[in-house]
C-alpha cells in the first residue's frame, strides 16, 4: 500500500527514506539534483556515479550552494546529513518522485521500450488513448506532450528531475494517463526509477547499443527492468516474433499480453493492402477484428499498431476506438517518410541505420514499387565495423542501385568506414562511393524514373552533419527537395542576341 502523497516540495529526509539510518537531523527538502551546479537553498543532492563523473567527488561543493542532505552510496563527511544507499540512481528517481508529489501514483503510466519501434508506439498508443476521450500526457524522442500541446526538445535522455517535472504538469493539465518511451540507457541509468508502470510494452529486442551495455546479455536486463517495474496489477505486452521478447515471456510475474503478425499471438494482424500512401490490414483480437488504414506502410509499422493495440486493451480500451486511435495517427517524421515535390518517382526519407532496421525498411517499399530501388546510405563512426559490414550486406542484396555516403564520419577516415561497408560485400567492385552526402543524394534522384523509389537512409529527422571540421547544418529532406524543385525549375536559357538593322526612314 502506498503512502499518503505528500505535497510537492515540502518532504523531510525520513519520508524519503524511512528504512535508510542517517545522523545529523531531519531537514525538510523542497528539491533535488544529482548536478551540484543546479543545487538550490534546501535541496537534496544525490551523490550519482556515472561514466565521466563521480558525484562523492562534488558533493562539497553542493553542500557550499545550500544543499540540505546528501545521498551517497559512501560515507561522507559533510556538515549536513549523509544517507548511504546501496544505488544512488535508484534513489534519485524516487527522491525526484516523492518531491514532485508523486504524479505517477494520479496516472495510468504506460512505458514503451525496444531497438526499434519505441516512438512509433509510444504516439500510437497516445492517439489511442485520445480517440477514446483521456487527456494524455507523453515524452518521447520528439518532445513531451503536457496535455495541451506537443514541445519538441533535443534531449534524448531525460533526467529522473525533468521526468518528475513533466509528469506533474501532464497531472496540473488535467491528464488521466501518461506514455513515456524509455530507451535501454534510461533503464540502464534507472531514470524512471520511482514509476510503477500500470502497462509496459516491449517493442523487440535486437542486438544493438552494445557500445553502451557492452554484451547482448547486459542489453537485455538493461530491457528487463522495464517489467520489474510493473505495478502489482500492471500488465506486459510482448512481441512474439521476435524471438528474444519471446523468451522474456516465462521470466514475466505479471500478466502479459502478447502480439505477432507470424505467430499465434493473441493480438494479430493480416495485411490486406499496400500502396506507397498508405496501407490496410486487418487487426484481430480474441473472436472481434476491424479494418485499419494507415499512412505509415510496412510490416513493421503494423507490429508497432499490434503493440499499441495491446496497450489499449489493457487499459480497457474497445477494438474500434483503438481502430479509430491508430488511422487518427499522423506519419511522423523521419520515420519511412514521403517526399513529395510532383516527381515520377517515389522518394522517402527514414532514420533506419542498423541491418535489421534497413533491411525491414527496404522490404516495405519493395512491396509497393513496380520499379527499382535505389538507396543512399551510409555508416556512423559509431558503428562498430561488423554492422558496418551488416548494412552492407543488406543493402548489396536488397536495392538496385546503391550508392554509399557520409553519415556523421566525424574524425574517422571515410575510406575506413567504407572499407567496413564493404567487407559485408560480395561483389564491393560494383559499389558506388560518394563521401559527399550531398552529391550522393542528387545521383540518386538523377538515376530515378518513372516507378522507381529513392530510399536515403539513416538520418531521418535527424539534422546534422558531424565532419572532422565539426558540426554542420543538414537536413536530408531539404537538400532533396531542393534538388527535385530545381530539376522540374524551367531552365534559365541565355538571351538570344538578334542582329541590328537601322530603321529604313534613317537610310
Amino acid at each position: 500500500m502506498q503512502p499518503p502523497t505528500p505535497p510537492s516540495g515540502v518532504v523531510s529526509l525520513e519520508q524519503l527514506f524511512p528504512r535508510v539510518s542517517f545522523h545529523g537531523g531531519n531537514p525538510t527538502l523542497r528539491g533535488c539534483s544529482s548536478d551540484w551546479r543546479n543545487i538550490r537553498q534546501g535541496d537534496l543532492f544525490v551523490a550519482v556515479v556515472d561514466d565521466d563523473a563521480d558525484g562523492h567527488e562534488t558533493a562539497r561543493q553542493a553542500v557550499q550552494r545550500g544543499a540540505a542532505a546528501v545521498i551517497a552510496e559512501r560515507p561522507l563527511q559533510l556538515t549536513v546529513p549523509v544517507c548511504v544507499v546501496p544505488d544512488t540512481r535508484e534513489a534519485l528517481g524516487r527522491a525526484c518522485q516523492t518531491l514532485a508529489g508523486r504524479p505517477a501514483d494520479q496516472l495510468v503510466t504506460i512505458g514503451v521500450s525496444g531497438t526499434s519501434g519505441k516512438t512509433v508506439t509510444s504516439e500510437l498508443i497516445a492517439s489511442i488513448l485520445r480517440a477514446a476521450g483521456h487527456r494524455t500526457g507523453s515524452l518521447t524522442t520528439l518532445g513531451h506532450h503536457d496535455g495541451d500541446q506537443l514541445k519538441p526538445t533535443d534531449i534524448t535522455l531525460p533526467t529522473p528531475e525533468r521526468i518528475a517535472r513533466i509528469l506533474k504538469q501532464a497531472v496540473d493539465n488535467g491528464c488521466s494517463h501518461a506514455v513515456l518511451e524509455v530507451s535501454s540507457e534510461a533503464l540502464a541509468k534507472r531514470t524512471t526509477s520511482g514509476l510503477d508502470w500500470d502497462v509496459a510494452v516491449l517493442t523487440n529486442l535486437r542486438r544493438d547499443h552494445l557500445d553502451l551495455h557492452g554484451t547482448l546479455p547486459n542489453y537485455q536486463r538493461a530491457k528487463a527492468r522495464l517489467f520489474q517495474q510493473l505495478a502489482p496489477r500492471g500488465c506486459a505486452i510482448l512481441n512474439l516474433d521476435d524471438v528474444t521478447s519471446r523468451n522474456l515471456l516465462p521470466t514475466i510475474d505479471h500478466p502479459a499480453l502478447t502480439t505477432g503478425i507470424q505467430t499465434d499471438a493473441q493480438i494479430g494482424a493480416c495485411l490486406i493492402e499496400q500502396f506507397p500512401s498508405e496501407q490496410t490490414f486487418i487487426l484481430t483480437a480474441g473472436n472481434e477484428s476491424v479494418p485499419v488504414r494507415t499512412s505509415i506502410i510496412g510490416s513493421p509499422h503494423v507490429t508497432n499498431c499490434l503493440a499499441a493495440a495491446g496497450a489499449g486493451l489493457s487499459v480497457g480500451i474497445d477494438l474500434p476506438t483503438i481502430a479509430r486511435g491508430l488511422e487518427a495517427a499522423p506519419a511522423l517524421p523521419g520515420r519511412l517518410e514521403r517526399v513529395e515535390c510532383g516527381q515520377e518517382f517515389s522518394l522517402f526519407v527514414d532514420r533506419a541505420d542498423t541491418a535489421d532496421q534497413l533491411a525491414a525498411t527496404l522490404r516495405a517499399l519493395r512491396s509497393v514499387i513496380p520499379g527499382r530501388l535505389i538507396c543512399v546510405y551510409g555508416a556512423r563512426a559509431s558503428h562498430s565495423r561488423t554492422v558496418r559490414a551488416e548494412l552492407g550486406s543488406v543493402v548489396e542484396r536488397l536495392a538496385d542501385l546503391e550508392v554509399i555516403t557520409n553519415d556523421n564520419p566525424g574524425i574517422q577516415p571515410h575510406f575506413q568506414i567504407v572499407h567496413d561497408i564493404l567487407d559485408g560485400y560480395r561483389r564491393p567492385a560494383k559499389a558506388r562511393v560518394m563521401p559527399s552526402r550531398g552529391n550522393a543524394i542528387t545521383w540518386a534522384l538523377q538515376q530515378a524514373q518513372r516507378g522507381d523509389c529513392v530510399l536515403i537512409a539513416g538520418k531521418g529527422d535527424r539534422c546534422g552533419q558531424q565532419l572532422s571540421g565539426g558540426w554542420m547544418p543538414w537536413d536530408d529532406r531539404e537538400y532533396a527537395r531542393s534538388q527535385l524543385y530545381a530539376a522540374a525549375a524551367p531552365s534559365e536559357r541565355p538571351p538570344r542576341l538578334l542582329p541590328f538593322r537601322a530603321p529604313t526612314h534613317l537610310n
